[in-house]
């Protein structure tokens, strides 16, 4: 066959799954009662801006200074130990994706552990550190909850390991699910909610709450819906952002289901470019204490490369308002589980491999 020949035939093998990783249009009876639908399509309460800037601006952003949006020494991960499972504890994976233990539940929130956030393990954004763990050393699920279907939070590998581990169901916001039916997950594994819809798993009630942000795998846009979340227990409570702009709904969820013991907030990948879909530092501390909360984990960077600033300058910034708005904060390495009653003091770990 030759080299040529054998190049051409591994990049067909390599490419088999990105039809099948777009996913699947849900289907607009299932979504069309939703007040967010309306034309054909999701829409967020207030409008939001995704590319503001001209193409040229953008991709001489693209250019400059690409060696400082990553760490010049390796990100430091923590192992797991023999923890248990009472408290309320929270552990970052890196990026979004993070687990919460409360009540004696857990609970696994967009899970991606592929080397690439991508339809295609050739191109796209590529970690930057490995999982602190492998998916199946995770310990036993309470459910699975996805914030919206872009690839850096729906991950098609993760998601069919995950089916096959676990017995878990998927919670997902409305029309998600028909990515999950194309992938061969049956669908009494998977719950779809709109915003203010709630489900109780175990001894917990998981709300979707609003967002401000998109949606969508291929060229079509904003056809299934995003979400922030709560996680609400026995008298204590989690709030996960999920990808969003900031917006004046976080104080209404803040009124609606606050106070929060702990918020996990979107830090990373925000840009001049797209002002209205992604928090900075600064904007997730207001988040943070609009909605209520108690200590504030950040999400959302240090794993790929999704924007133009340095790789380390949104937990320094973070860091920086936190102290001096007066809010507890802590900064996890991928794989450390902070326990929200006792959580580590902010050591800057990150600063010494930026």
């Amino acid at each position: 066959m030759g080299i040529l020949g054998a190049g051409v035939a591994a990049l067909a093998w390599a490419a088999r799954d990105v039809p099948r990783s777009m996913g699947a249009r849900p289907e607009e009876r299932r979504v069309s009662s939703s007040p967010q639908w309306r034309d054909g399509r999701f829409h967020n309460r207030v409008a939001a801006r995704t590319l503001t800037q001209p193409a040229g601006s953008m991709l001489g952003s693209f250019l400059r200074d690409r060696e400082r949006r990553k760490p010049r020494l390796p990100i430091p991960l923590v192992a797991p130990g023999g923890e248990t499972a009472q408290g309320l504890h929270i552990t970052w994976y890196g990026h979004s994706s993070a687990l919460v233990e409360i009540d004696g539940e857990r609970i696994l929130f967009d899970p991606v552990w592929s080397d690439r956030c991508s339809p295609s393990q050739l191109v796209g954004p590529r970690r930057l550190h490995e999982p602190p763990v492998e998916i199946y050393e995770l310990p036993p699920l309470s459910a699975i909850v996805i914030s919206h279907d872009h690839y850096d939070h729906l991950d098609l590998p993760s998601i069919r390991e995950l089916a096959r581990m676990s017995t878990a169901p998927f919670v997902v916001p409305l029309g998600v699910g028909a990515h999950f039916a194309r992938w061969g997950v049956p669908p009494e594994r998977v719950i779809e909610l709109d915003w203010d819809e709630s489900i109780t798993v175990g001894g917990l009630t998981l709300t979707a709450t609003e967002a401000r942000h998109f949606s969508g795998r291929g060229l079509n846009r904003d056809e299934t819906l995003w979400a922030s979340w709560v996680v609400a227990g026995h008298g204590r409570k989690v709030f996960y952002t999920g990808d969003s702009g900031y917006f004046d709904g976080y104080a209404e969820i803040g009124a609606a289901h606050g106070p929060f013991d702990a918020t996990l907030m979107q830090i990373g990948a925000y840009s001049e470019g797209w002002p209205d879909i992604h928090m900075t530092p600064e904007d997730a501390v207001r988040a943070h204490r609009a909605v209520r909360g108690g200590l504030l984990i950040p999400l959302h960077w240090g794993t790929f490369v999704l924007a133009f600033h340095d790789w380390s300058e949104p937990a320094d910034r973070l860091w920086s308002e936190a102290k001096a708005e007066g809010v507890t904060l802590a900064v996890p390495r991928p794989g450390e589980r902070v326990d929200v009653d006792a959580p580590p003091p902010v050591d800057g770990w990150w600063q010494a491999i930026a």
